[in-house]
């Protein structure tokens, strides 16, 4: 196994690394929280601007791994309320293309910093 880091996505603030390349050509990226990696700070807006924000993050870590968008195979989507998956998933198809990797998308109690959305994927070399 091997860590993948970035400076242009916001550090873990736990134990656990941005990404793992499991070296089975598998890349796990850690759920990212719309953090804008400059500031520390969430975007002004709504949950879309922190789905832009949280799938930006995603990528960043997604090309210091050497790979891109169109390597995700599986995504995962924690909502802070369902009632923003519309919202959501408007802001999502922008940075997908056919054939759209598979997903699941989950409300949660809270997530955390008091964000709205969390996105975590897997992507195959």
């Amino acid at each position: 196994m091997k860590a993948i880091n970035t400076e242009k996505a916001p550090a873990a603030i736990g134990p656990y690394s941005q990404a793992i390349d499991s070296g089975t050509g598998l890349v796990f990226v850690s759920g990212q929280l719309p953090i804008n990696p400059a500031t520390g700070a969430f975007p002004e807006g709504g949950v879309q601007e922190q789905t832009r924000q949280s799938l930006t993050n995603a990528q960043a870590i997604l090309e210091a791994a050497g790979l891109g968008l169109q390597n995700v195979v599986k995504t995962t989507v924690f909502l802070a309320d369902m009632a923003d998956f519309a919202a959501m998933n408007e802001v999502y198809a922008q940075f997908f293309a056919a054939p759209f990797p598979a997903r699941s998308a989950v409300a949660v109690k809270t997530l955390p910093k008091g964000a709205l959305v969390e996105i975590e994927c897997i992507a195959a070399r």
